[in-house]
């Protein structure tokens, strides 16, 4: 398991890291480089996260969980997702304390921590860099991500040393923390529609099911529903109605759906003459007027 190796050092690398650059913004008084050591120790969680849950959201689906263990790397999500929030608001928070009382900043100290920063996460993102995991393509994201706060930070703290403006120093952690929170409230936001069973993403509900009605023998589809797991695993359930059964009608709506992406179906097969069994299809779905003439 190439893929879980990586992770793993990838995590225990910038763990220990993030702990040790917290102590660095202590030491020499910058938030900028205590707002970088929360965005790392955010990202290191995600990775220890995902990380465990990865493993488990492979397992096979059994009967306590019908649909498999898919939605566990998305709770994990979830966890990191609430870190980077609640982090970025402390530290803007802070910065925003800092500009009204400035403090002495040791700048020499800031560039070594800076330096030390921009090598690590370029070392971390080196690491993560060829995983075939969804996850860990978004591990890599945050370990370049990393490089370029550090890099931010370093270009902050040497321009400081020469100027000695320190209001710089909150300035470059509001920016970075504002940067982690934007990004994380639309991660945020991916995963409420998710639970909130939204349609998943580039699926058109309308233009399906024109092209299911294109079918040969279908006269009406209705009950069209389709949801995501985890923003990849599509899933769709729905009532067909058809003039005569054909040993490849499924297969056919199978195909189709499969080209949007869809590739858990489960289809009701209802006859022209069946009434549906739950009438408010009558009502909203009744775009061919079908099952009101019966045709004996």
């Amino acid at each position: 398991m190439k893929t879980e190796k990586n992770i793993l050092i990838a995590f225990v690398l910038n763990l220990a890291f993030s702990i040790f650059e917290f102590i660095g913004g202590t030491i020499t008084n910058s938030v900028a480089i205590i707002s970088d050591s929360i965005h790392d120790i955010g990202d290191s969680l995600s990775i220890g996260i995902s990380y465990f849950l990865e493993k488990k959201s492979k397992k096979k689906p059994d009967d306590k969980y019908t649909y498999g263990y898919v939605r566990y790397s998305v709770v994990g999500s979830i966890i990191t997702t609430l870190i980077l929030i609640i982090g970025s608001v402390l530290v803007i928070y802070n910065a925003i304390l800092r500009i009204f009382n400035p403090v002495k900043i040791n700048y020499n100290g800031m560039i070594v921590f800076a330096i030390l920063g921009v090598v690590v996460n370029f070392m971390a993102a080196y690491f993560t860099k060829d995983g075939d995991s969804l996850n860990q393509k978004s591990v890599n994201l945050h370990m370049l991500e990393d490089v370029l706060g550090w890099a931010v930070v370093l270009i902050g703290a040497i321009v400081m040393r020469f100027t000695n403006i320190s209001i710089i120093d909150p300035i470059l952690s509001i920016l970075v923390a504002l940067f982690i929170l934007i990004n994380t409230l639309k991660s945020f936001k991916l995963i409420i529609d998710l639970f909130l069973e939204k349609t998943p993403k580039g699926i058109n509900i309308s233009d399906i099911k024109q092209r299911l009605l294109n079918i040969e023998n279908i006269c009406d589809v209705h009950h069209l529903h389709v949801w995501s797991l985890d923003g990849y695993n599509n899933y769709a359930t729905l009532h067909v109605v058809i003039k005569k059964n054909s040993k490849k009608i499924k297969q056919e709506i199978r195909d189709e759906l499969k080209e949007h992406g869809i590739n858990h179906v489960t289809i009701e097969l209802e006859m022209q003459n069946e009434e549906c069994s739950e009438a408010d299809c009558e009502v909203k779905y009744d775009s061919k007027n079908v099952r009101h003439h019966h045709h004996h």
